[in-house]
């Protein structure tokens, strides 16, 4: 099956999705949710697998961090992709993990040449558990970090180039980081490498109660501008596995379902 566009899955959702028909539908989960040896959970994602492509989203191996993924964590991953055969598995530009602690986000860190070499070294060594290649997500940005080497497009070009990981490219993530740290969002995707591209994702975001910070809260439809946004960037790609991701104010399927049909008719057009 070619993909087109795919939608988060929810535990809520599952008899839906299960149900679900429409050409290129796929479900993305976030693997950590689903490294376990059984129960009910896991069973439902086999069954989903059954019917539709999985992809899995993984949030915890801290492959930018100061040492290696977790051996055990990366063990049961090992496991998940084996059992339900992914037809993509990412990762994210971020650390989690220091001194065994690990915390309960995605965090920056300066772009240097050292933390390049040390990211591509996590990014082989979790391909190789795994068997298979992995894409790598650009953040979200909510402030401005010193000591960067690289721009985060030249970086993430380099990793894929020694290691022949993939790139997933959140485009909300994008719009986020632009409109926090005063970038240009359109020259980021001018900019990105799209032929290591592998996967898109569409989010909402929603503003800070204090700051004028954008937060990419995951809890929101897609915005107008990260639309606009997701066109532009169609035009170098052309068709590209899209999901519209949905962690927090988790709608009605046919909601997400609504999304996902908007994301389809944009990559059909000329």
């Amino acid at each position: 099956m070619k993909l087109t566009a795919g939608v988060s899955l929810k535990p809520q959702h599952f008899e839906e999705a299960e149900r679900a028909r429409a050409d290129g539908l796929w479900f993305e989960v976030h693997a950590e949710n689903y490294m376990v040896a059984g129960g009910p959970r896991l069973a439902w994602l086999e069954r989903i697998r059954s019917c539709h492509p999985i992809s899995l989203h993984g949030v915890a191996l801290s492959l930018a961090g100061d040492g290696p993924p977790d051996a055990a964590h990366l063990q049961r991953l090992a496991a998940l992709v084996r059992r339900i055969e992914p037809v993509l598995v990412s990762e994210h530009l971020a650390w989690s993990r220091r001194g065994g602690v690990y915390f309960p986000d995605l965090l920056p860190f300066p772009r240097t040449t050292e933390a390049l070499h040390r990211m591509a070294a996590n990014i082989e060594l979790t391909q190789q558990a795994l068997g298979r290649r992995i894409a790598i997500e650009n953040p979200s940005h909510y402030l401005a970090l010193d000591g960067h080497e690289w721009s985060e497009v030249d970086f993430l070009r380099e990793l894929a180039v020694r290691t022949g990981c993939g790139l997933l490219l959140d485009v909300n993530n994008v719009f986020v980081s632009a409109h926090n740290l005063g970038g240009d969002a359109v020259a980021y995707l001018d900019a990105f490498p799209v032929s290591h591209l592998m996967e898109v994702h569409l989010a909402g975001h929603s503003p800070d109660a204090h700051t004028p910070l954008l937060i990419d809260s995951h809890d929101a439809l897609v915005s107008p501008e990260v639309w606009g946004l997701y066109r532009h960037l169609l035009t170098r790609t052309g068709p590209v596995p899209t999901l519209i991701e949905r962690d927090d104010q988790v709608p009605a399927f046919h909601t997400l379902l609504a999304e996902r049909e908007i994301a389809v008719r944009v990559e059909a057009l000329p």
